[in-house]
């Protein structure tokens, strides 16, 4: 039924439905378009990460890929072809799953824009340059030394030139070995091999699905654990002796709040000046070398 005013037709009330249903495609457009957005950011940054370098460690083609998880080769990320599911990817995703590769899924204009060879066959493979160590590594190293262990855990390091400093402090200080996440951190790249400048040679370095339950199952094994926090306490006030974990965060973001949940304390590097922080493998050193000094005064 309609309305009329001084003989004039009105326009008939909006149905409430109607609007609550606009609202609703307009939300799910939102999210969409957000999804399709946090993708595109990171294809991009994947993109960045793995062109910084010619040259990195890439294994292009499903043939080679295939021949590369078989001889025993350490891949640490795989890029595949959105959609593709034919029998050499199903095998190469069989691989990947089995050897706990990180899997991304990107599409064709991705692949070709990292390809060196431009015969990429919808699958690239990039690989570590060094093979990684395990924990247990570290703790034979530092029983070789008859030192208690002092041990560099980074939460979410994505620079390889910081992840190359960070080893090259660990080597200098003393520390006996670097653990590092599985997922959201840069692996043994060549890049991190060279900001090294050898040092990767001497420090075996491990790689952990979950540095959070890594860090319980080493305080069941007698290490403590120090966290670099903006906020802790300063450095020269804590207790950094003894058997210990040093926990550094991410460039960006800092230690993650899981991982800090488990760290007995939080420690920080007294700022002066008019920023509030350092770069990540600057704060790493000032920290590790605040580590060895105690132990020497401790002596």
């Amino acid at each position: 039924m309609h309305n009329f005013k001084n003989g004039k037709r009105l326009p008939a009330h909006p149905d409430p439905r109607k609007k609550i249903n606009d609202i609703k495609r307009a939300e799910k457009t939102a999210e969409a378009a957000e999804s399709v957005s946090m993708k595109k950011k990171t294809e991009l940054y994947d993109a960045a990460e793995e062109t910084t370098v010619v040259n990195e460690n890439r294994i292009e083609g499903r043939n080679a890929v295939i021949e590369a998880y078989r001889s025993g080769k350490t891949i640490d990320k795989i890029y595949i072809l959105d959609g593709c599911q034919d029998g050499p990817i199903q095998t190469i995703k069989r691989l990947a799953h089995k050897s706990d590769t990180i899997i991304r899924f990107v599409d064709k204009s991705f692949l070709d824009h990292m390809s060196e060879t431009g015969m990429h066959q919808g699958v690239i493979a990039s690989s570590a340059a060094y093979e990684y160590a395990e924990v247990e590594d570290i703790f034979a190293l530092a029983e070789k030394r008859g030192e208690e262990p002092f041990i560099l855990l980074l939460d979410g390091v994505e620079d390889p030139h910081n992840l190359g400093a960070i080893i090259r402090t660990a080597c200098q200080s003393g520390a006996h070995g670097v653990i590092i996440p599985k997922n959201r951190a840069v692996g043994l790249t060549s890049t991190v091999a060279r900001a090294s400048a050898g040092a990767i040679n001497y420090v075996p370095v491990a790689k952990v699905t979950n540095l959070s339950r890594t860090i319980e199952e080493l305080k069941e094994r007698g290490l403590w654990f120090a966290s670099a926090e903006m906020d802790g306490d300063v450095m020269y006030d804590c207790n950094l002796t003894g058997p210990i974990g040093l926990v550094v965060g991410s460039e960006g973001a800092g230690v993650s709040r899981l991982v800090s949940e488990k760290c007995d304390i939080h420690v920080s590097i007294p700022m002066k000046g008019a920023l509030d922080s350092l770069n990540v493998s600057v704060a790493a050193a000032v920290l590790s070398y605040e580590v060895v000094r105690q132990r020497l005064s401790k002596k």
